[in-house]
């Protein structure tokens, strides 16, 4: 194990300020251990809660709208309206604490966006008026939001480089959990006989509620990122975590660790930076990777956020399934879209980017071309629409989950999190806004050739965007991060005096 006072002395003929570390190369050589679980399971569960809050939603939406559910809101409302606003919420939530957890540290933000979760999830439950109702999805989505930039840049900057694609895609892909969860709670909670109209929506609130607070006391334990700690003048601290994480591996696996491999990196503190050093780094630096973070965003959000928020429609309205049985297809497509990310990761590490991320975004477009092909034939029924759509977000998850990976590698550390919730915020106002209010309102038209088209445009934007990648995408496999992107803090020799 490296000696955590002698990487931190290593400062021979360097500057103040200056700190040379091999802080970067110790984590990514870590083989996996408990350690590493209690990062997956305090940080990237929180997915779970995400799924399970928009599919129960999405689900009881009719419900909603009953006489004697307790809320004046209509159908459209809570699957326009209110899906709109949650997305809205999410995409200023991301800017926002973004920008702060580049400033403020992984840890410090990712404890607070989840309580404010966790406070305007337990409010919802207590609606009695459609504007309310919208003011709890916006704050709950600007929670959520906050979330994708904190926790997507600290699981990437504590995996170790040789796994991060797999583990990062399954962290993301979880959302299907919460999703499978969230269908198979509607079915209950919708069911009368069980619980009044103006009840069982109410206690769907409350399982997300739970569920956080469980996450809450796990993620007390997960440590701050010593990446983000070397930039910020904590280099001691950043030792302190990381010989900790060293120790506990030993003693787990019972067997000394690899060799450090490489030169230490040489890192000068540096203020916080502003919005507008940010968006020259991203934008002036890296014009090309900005092409394609927004290409991939602005991909998948259209197409997940559309048949998330507007699936339940197509069954009831195509097809006459009943309000309350809805939630057994969408559980279905949920455990596909699980089964995507958790099946095809690995191959995201060993094949590679580029293939995987283009393929599974070409490919899903394609599937989605055929559906909206049989749909228009009238050669559909409830369940084997429920089996294209599965089979075109089996492999369409694994890509989207790809897309939060690929911006959160590309970029350079002190941007990290507010790259990923620029890209997400852009990407998601783009898709994720649109994608609700146009597939909705084609679907709610009754006309077969209406819904056929919102199939098409979701299929023609996936297809494209795994074009972009095809052409531009870079190939960040088993690379560090420092390796993609160079830190701006970093000095050479001949930098420093």
């Amino acid at each position: 194990m490296a000696d955590p006072a002698k990487s931190s002395a290593r400062r021979p003929h360097l500057g103040p300020g200056v700190v040379a570390t091999e802080v970067p190369a110790r984590l990514d050589r870590l083989p996996w251990s408990r350690w590493h679980w209690r990062i997956v399971i305090g940080l990237g569960t929180v997915w779970i809660l995400d799924g399970l809050e928009v599919t129960v939603v999405g689900n009881m939406a009719g419900r909603l709208a009953q006489n004697g559910s307790g809320i004046t809101i209509t159908t459209s409302q809570v699957t326009t309206v209110a899906a709109a606003l949650y997305v809205a919420g999410a995409c200023t939530g991301a800017l926002f604490f973004g920008w702060l957890t580049d400033r403020l540290g992984r840890k410090r933000l990712f404890m607070v966006t989840l309580a404010l979760y966790l406070a305007a999830t337990a409010v919802t439950a207590v609606s009695w008026t459609a504007w309310f109702f919208f003011l709890c999805r916006f704050v709950t989505g600007f929670g959520i939001g906050g979330e994708y930039a904190a926790i997507n840049s600290a699981i990437d900057e504590l995996i170790p480089a040789r796994v991060r694609g797999r583990i990062d895609l399954i962290i993301n892909g979880s959302f299907w959990i919460g999703a499978a969860i969230g269908a198979f709670a509607s079915i209950a909670l919708l069911n009368t006989s069980l619980f009044a109209t103006d009840v069982g929506w109410r206690l769907a609130f409350g399982i997300g509620v739970v569920l956080g607070l469980v996450i809450l006391l796990v993620r007390r334990h997960v440590p701050e990122s010593p990446r983000w700690l070397i930039t910020h003048g904590r280099a001691r601290e950043a030792e302190e975590v990381v010989a900790r994480a060293e120790r506990s591996v030993e003693r787990r696996t019972g067997r000394p660790l690899p060799p450090v491999t490489g030169e230490p990196i040489l890192i000068r503190e540096r203020g916080p930076l502003g919005f507008a050093t940010i968006a020259r780094t991203v934008v002036a630096r890296y014009p090309r990777r900005t092409v394609l973070g927004l290409a991939l965003f602005i991909g998948q959000a259209f197409l997940y956020n559309a048949v998330t928020f507007g699936y339940a429609t197509i069954l009831t309205t195509y097809f006459g399934v009943p309000n309350g049985r809805t939630g057994y297809y969408f559980a279905v497509i949920a455990v596909g879209n699980f089964l995507g990310p958790l099946l095809l990761g690995h191959l995201f590490d060993v094949v590679g980017r580029k293939p995987m991320i283009a393929g599974t975004y070409i490919g899903s477009g394609l599937l989605l071309f055929a559906t909206a092909a049989l749909f228009q034939h009238g050669s559909l029924s409830a369940a084997t629409m429920t089996a294209c759509w599965t089979a075109v977000l089996f492999l369409a998850s694994a890509g989207a989950s790809a897309a939060y990976l690929t911006v959160s590698e590309i970029f350079p550390l002190e941007t990290r999190a507010l790259s990923i919730a620029f890209f997400y915020a852009i990407g998601t106002a783009v898709g994720g806004i649109s994608g609700p209010l146009l597939f909705n309102g084609l679907v709610s038209s009754g006309k077969v050739s209406d819904t056929t088209l919102a199939f098409c445009v979701g299929a023609a934007l996936m297809t494209a965007s795994g074009l972009v990648e095809a052409v531009i995408g870079v190939p960040a496999e088993r690379r560090s991060l420092e390796s993609l992107a160079t830190p701006l803090s970093a000095v050479t020799p001949s930098d420093d005096p």
